[in-house]
């Protein structure tokens, strides 16, 4: 999320926003470094000392990151705190001192970023001193010795996967419990030293070291996805780190490679599916597709597609693999060999789609027709979602045949089934019926609803109503189904001519809500409602509410809290 600095505050969640700022006051914000120009980092203290890192051009912040587990918004208060620490002068805001005691002297003059202090110092460290650092770090600090081998490894003649891959494993059995298994916690953690060993990978791509690219990728790749079968990765670290490696590979095939590092991919790629080594994961197939985008020559397609034509697991595996055999034949063969196998295999959804589509754009409508209605009759038993979307495309090629019976009847079926898609299928309908006509067939809409009794049936014959105006019928079906939520989403249609009826809704909604409430956010939700009931122009009401619950619940300490700020 990016949002400008002088504005934070309205893009950040009120409860995100406070606490953020409380952590600032208290002075928990510290070794704030400008680490190049606009790019800040600082340790913000919390359960745990978290790093917080901010990019920030022209006045918007671009980028934020903190390692908390926090996953519940786009920002945490860690990220909040500091944000607040960077405006405090323009806030005019006070800080505690930390309570860690800072090791850096303050500068009246500009601070260096942290780029320029180590260009600083690489330039009076001796070229000996520095070898030895390293060595003395690479000793004693896994950590560094990764980064130090995944940056310069391919300096070495001997460079392998292998090599890459010892270091991930290492990183997992340092983060794996006495029983071998890693937990969601340190799942987190596991993934800040791969990244680095794939922002190592993806430096070697800018530099078009391919080869080491292609090694750490593989490494992270298999190690990772071994290590999902003993770890919890409810945040989907490990998955994520997948994920970034099998890009940075898909990257390298568009790239224009040596022949031999051509051979080095297309041949792991192969290998890998081959043995299984991701079976039952997304990117097992994402092997021949990587393949199939660097294969070279007859041979190599061949060997591609027998894989392929072997894919016999589920429905979506043989569908991936047959969009994958069709890519390559688009490439590869004339253009009648690829409407053959296509139209060989119109089961496969993606297939029928194309061929709908290229009969539309031929004006070949009974073909269109022909092919639209045999998906129905194919799916609509075991795939009923895939079946509503067929008839979306017969509407779609009524619309191009500007048949307005049609139109008519496959725009009803489809908003009574509530499909949400591009086309706005009760201003089709409204549009291409008579005038004169519509209210009965609207009426008859609603009837069709009303005995479905479908779950979502509310917030169809709502949308009629309001597409309608007719409030005092959206009123009556809210006073049926007095949820706080109905009314909260309905209220601003029908605020200004029954904001009494509106007023009573809610405090019924509420006093209902608070017979099952128990915590502090849900005497917070509770006092947002009575604030809109205020709005309404109902505050003696508010007041007889609270004053109820101040004589039913008087133990609830938060809940006075809360009640009082109302």
């Amino acid at each position: 999320m990016q949002f400008p600095l002088n504005q934070f505050e309205q893009y950040i969640d009120e409860t995100i926003r406070k606490r953020g700022l409380s952590y600032f006051k208290n002075g928990f914000v510290s070794e704030l470094e400008e680490i190049t120009p606009g790019v800040y980092e600082a340790i913000v203290q919390g359960t745990e000392d978290y790093t917080v890192q901010l990019k920030i051009k022209n006045g918007t912040i671009l980028e934020h990151t903190c390692d908390c587990p926090y996953d519940m918004g786009p920002v945490c208060k860690h990220v909040v705190a500091v944000i607040f620490y960077l405006r405090k002068d323009g806030l005019e805001l006070k800080q505690k001192p930390s309570s860690k005691k800072s090791t850096k002297e303050k500068k009246t003059e500009r601070r260096k970023t942290v780029v320029e202090q180590v260009n600083e110092l690489l330039d009076k460290i001796s070229h000996e001193d520095l070898k030895q650092f390293i060595r003395e770090k690479t000793e004693n600090n896994p950590p560094f010795r990764n980064i130090f081998f995944s940056s310069f490894a391919h300096q070495n003649t001997s460079e392998t996967k292998e090599f890459y891959l010892k270091q991930v494993k290492s990183i997992l059995r340092s983060a794996a419990g006495r029983d071998g298994f890693i937990n969601w916690s340190a799942a987190r953690y596991v993934s800040t030293p791969v990244i680095e060993l794939l922002n190592a990978a993806q430096k070697h791509f800018e530099n078009k070291n391919y080869r080491s690219t292609i090694f750490i990728c593989c490494a992270v790749m298999e190690g990772m996805t071994e290590a999902l079968q003993y770890s919890d990765d409810s945040y989907g670290d490990i998955g994520g780190n997948i994920e970034v490696a099998y890009d940075l590979l898909s990257d390298i095939t568009s790239e224009k490679l040596p022949e031999e590092i051509r051979k080095l991919l297309f041949e792991y790629c192969v290998l890998a599916y081959k043995n299984q080594i991701y079976s039952g994961w997304a990117w097992h197939l994402g092997m021949l597709s990587l393949a199939s985008e660097v294969m070279k020559n007859e041979d190599e397609e061949q060997l591609v597609i027998a894989h392929l034509d072997k894919v016999q697991r589920s429905d979506y595996e043989q569908d991936r693999a047959q969009n994958i055999k069709l890519q390559i034949l688009k490439k590869t063969k004339e253009e009648n060999e690829v409407d053959k196998f296509i139209e060989q295999n119109l089961y496969n959804p993606s297939f029928r789609r194309e061929t709908i589509l290229k009969a539309i754009k031929n004006k070949n409508y009974e073909k269109a027709i022909s092919i639209t209605k045999d998906g129905i009759l194919h799916d609509e038993k075991d795939k009923p979602g895939l079946a509503i979307e067929w008839y979306d495309w017969l509407l779609k090629i009524a619309i191009a045949q500007n048949n307005k019976e049609k139109i008519i009847e496959y725009a009803r079926l489809l908003f009574i089934d509530d499909f949400m898609h591009e086309q706005d299928y009760y201003q089709l309908m409204k549009t291409n019926v008579q005038p004169e006509n519509w209210n009965s067939f609207v009426e008859g809409i609603i009837k069709d609803i009303t005995r479905t009794k479908r779950s979502y049936g509310f917030s169809l014959l709502a949308r009629i109503y309001i597409k309608e105006e007719w409030w005092n019928r959206l009123l009556e079906l809210i006073k049926q189904n007095p949820s706080l939520t109905y009314i909260e989403d309905y209220s601003e249609y029908l605020s200004k001519d029954y904001p009494v009826e509106i007023s009573q809704l809610y405090t019924t909604g509420i006093i209902q809500f608070m017979k099952n409430s128990s915590e502090r956010s849900h005497y917070q939700t509770v006092c947002r409602y009575l604030r809109k009931m205020i709005k309404l122009g109902a505050r003696e009401k508010v007041n007889e509410i609270i004053a109820k619950f101040r004589k039913e619940y008087p133990r609830r300490k938060a809940l006075m809290e809360e009640l009082n700020r109302v």
